[in-house]
């Protein structure tokens, strides 16, 4: 164990900022670098998230820094989700049927600075904004910079290095075109893309619609989501596809069309937009893509975060997938007695499988949310899953709780359960197999006993 050593880690979001808090408060020598400016005294860019979803599994990794209290201040309880049909009616879908158990929107750059304020309390780290990373010596953790103000060329050399560099890490292309590291990668993109709009508060300051809810409009392909800021603005998106059906982001071209698409297909959110046809041609359309690769560490190099996992936002797990990427490095460092060759081997090696599991359930989360949270089947669903939870708090959690809200069980184990529950149910449900004169723990029994099954991979014919 040698905490003199000095830890390269580039990239300073909000995996980068609290790894290099939990780094420091070990003693170790850290050099934390950043690309962009520091968001402390500018600005955030247009177009980017600026509130997330912030849940159980990243609260692990606030509460092991020490910084739960702050990190609760900042937050905003969202209870479920608000569904809005064409019409206007809306129906509060609760995320969980237990008390106390809610998700967060949460301001990611009030979050990322919260980060930087603690980390620069330590003297064992310097912060550098501003210089971007071109090269990387994965075997030997050296990494070459260019101040972006002055167009100099600068070198980092540290004992080991640890990209948190985002979806289009530098750090993991390093590893990419090494030699020596025979290394998988794949990037999927979905046919969506992206675009930020906003409902401002009302001339009082009021929000302008429910604040303890996330609210969606799901229209089959396409969808709108809106989460409350602490301002009384919420941050609103827009997921749309880039082709096909009579409205695409290649088609709304001018805003004329671009009115009338919202006031057709969301017309309870477009009367609270009035800012909506400047926003839409100002702020960018971004793509939704998913990262997959192996090893996730080489020799005195490893990648964690995005840089090693990107997912789509559905689950609003990405930061929240993140910060348990500290918490489970924190918690081998300690089992490897601050070995930290030892700790990136087995790191990579344990975590790499819920890094999957999390992007594909943030898939599955994304047709649930602009689809099938619309239909009567899974609304149905939703119910029954509501009044066990309540009933039977500690006997049953539906996939969103597993992942949300059951942060003691990996992501891995939370796909396989969740799964095989939602087929079960929707199937049961459909061929009218938990009729009401059952009870709910009559009906429990019976999930569970078919679930059991699918989990074990039998072939289930007839439910």
């Amino acid at each position: 164990m040698n905490k003199e050593e000095k830890i390269i880690i580039v990239g300073a979001g909000l995996c980068g900022s609290l790894l290099a808090l939990r780094l420091a408060q070990h003693g170790y020598q850290i050099e934390l670098i950043e690309k962009r400016p520091d968001l402390r005294k500018a600005s955030i860019s247009a177009g980017r998230s600026i509130n997330l979803a912030f849940s159980d599994r990243g609260m692990k990794g606030i509460s092991l820094v020490g910084l739960a209290e702050k990190v609760t201040e900042l937050c905003i309880p969202m209870h479920g989700r608000m569904l809005h049909d064409q019409e206007g009616n809306t129906q509060l879908s609760k995320y969980s049927g237990r008390k106390g158990e809610y998700i967060n929107s949460i301001s990611r750059s009030g979050l990322n600075a919260l980060l930087l304020d603690e980390v620069e309390k330590h003297k064992n780290v310097n912060m550098h904004f501003n210089y971007t990373c071109t090269e990387v010596d994965v075997e030997n953790a050296k990494a070459t910079f260019v101040n972006n103000e002055s167009n100099e060329t600068v070198k980092f050399e540290g004992d080991f290095l640890i990209g948190t560099d985002g979806a289009g890490s530098v750090v993991r292309k390093s590893l990419m075109n090494n030699k020596d590291l025979l290394f998988s990668f794949s990037q999927n993109f979905l046919t969506h893309g992206y675009k930020e709009l906003s409902f401002p508060p009302l001339e009082n300051g009021d929000y302008a619609t429910e604040k303890g809810a996330l609210h969606i409009w799901p229209r089959g392909e396409n969808m709108v989501i809106a989460l409350p800021n602490l301002d009384g603005s919420f941050t609103v998106t827009l997921f749309l596809a880039y082709e096909g059906g009579k409205y695409n982001f290649n088609n709304l071209t001018n805003p004329e069309i671009v009115d009338e698409y919202f006031r057709e297909v969301y017309p309870d959110a477009y009367a609270l937009m009035p800012d909506l046809k400047t926003e839409f041609f100002e702020n960018p359309t971004a793509p939704l893509g998913t990262v997959k690769c192996l090893p996730w560490n080489f020799k005195k190099t490893l990648i964690m975060g995005d840089a090693a996992h990107a997912i789509v936002p559905f689950y609003g797990q990405g930061m929240n997938a993140s910060f348990e990427d500290v918490y489970v490095f924190d918690q081998i460092l300690n089992e490897e007695d601050f070995n930290l060759e030892k700790t990136f081997h087995r790191f990579a090696k344990e975590r790499k499988i819920d890094g999957d599991a999390i992007a594909d359930l943030a898939l599955d989360n994304f047709h649930e949310m602009k689809a099938h949270t619309a239909q009567e089947v899974f609304l149905a669903k939703r119910k029954l899953e509501l009044a066990l939870e309540e009933n039977f708090p500690d006997e049953y959690y539906s996939k969103y709780s597993l992942v949300t809200f059951k942060e003691d069980i990996p992501y891995s184990e939370a796909i396989q359960q969740g799964r095989a529950q939602d087929l079960v149910i929707q199937e049961m449900i459909v061929k009218g197999l938990l009729p009401d004169e059952l009870s709910l723990r009559e009906k429990l029994e019976r999930i569970n006993k078919a679930t059991q099954k699918v989990m074990n991979n039998e072939l289930i014919l007839n439910l």
